[in-house]
């Protein structure tokens, strides 16, 4: 768990409106929601084990897509 130092912007009835972060915070926030999507894209095609294809093959269609809006 990272530590936060936010700063609150708020308006002119005191509501808050906006979180100020230092960059580095930012940055640390930024990095672990990567890491968290990451983890739940394996997570989402491991559960679709009956989906699975060959490598070879994985790379064969990611190449044929990549020829085919490639521009020449």
């Amino acid at each position: 768990m990272i530590l936060l130092h936010p700063e609150y912007v708020v308006d002119a009835k005191k509501q808050p409106k906006a979180v100020l972060l230092p960059m580095s915070e930012w940055k640390q926030v930024m990095n672990d929601l990567e890491e968290l999507a990451d983890i739940r894209a394996y997570d989402e095609a491991k559960s679709a084990a009956d989906e699975r294809i060959p490598f070879e093959l994985a790379v064969q269609e990611i190449q044929a897509g990549y020829d085919r809006w490639s521009i020449r």
